[in-house]
């Protein structure tokens, strides 16, 4: 790693979470918009909005907390919560709320909106995760894309 790589994605990437993957899971989900036209542009916007998004402590905070309340779960250490209630899910929903914090922090009522779609269609690495983790990481990249949507929509309302 160079000293340009944001601590939370040195973090991200020792779960094998990438940004790449980051990238690929907005993608999935793309929608071409005014100024955001094709996945390519889409791709570099991403980019760069993940590398500036990852460098706020508030979203490494949280990111890392969703983490470590993944791992006291599968370990059954959350005060009432046993593993197979964790796995089953019944009433659990912190891991909706923590996702959508996340989304709201970076993206608000947008970042909201996009949070759902992503919680809904589980696209690219969140298959992958555990359910609090999908939810922190779905809020992040939600938050991501819906500030992407919304600077290329101003910028192309500028340029008309």
């Amino acid at each position: 790693m160079n000293k340009e790589t944001p601590p939370l994605l040195e973090f991200l990437e020792k779960k094998d979470i990438s940004l790449k993957s980051l990238i690929h899971c907005a993608l999935e989900m793309f929608v071409p918009h005014p100024g955001v036209e094709t996945e390519e542009k889409a791709a570099e916007m991403l980019r760069e909005e993940f590398l500036d998004i990852l460098k706020d402590v508030n979203v490494s905070t949280l990111e890392v907390a969703a983490f470590r309340a993944q791992e006291d779960a599968e370990k059954g250490l959350i005060p009432g919560l046993t593993k197979e209630r964790f796995m089953g899910r019944p009433g659990l929903v912190a891991d909706e709320i923590l996702g959508i914090a996340i989304a709201n922090y970076i993206g608000g009522a947008r970042g909201v909106f996009e949070f759902v779609r992503f919680d809904q269609a589980k696209p690219g690495i969140l298959k992958k995760l555990g359910p609090i983790t999908n939810d922190a990481i779905g809020g992040l990249v939600a938050g991501v894309s819906s500030n992407v949507y919304t600077r290329a929509t101003k910028n192309a309302q500028v340029k008309a």
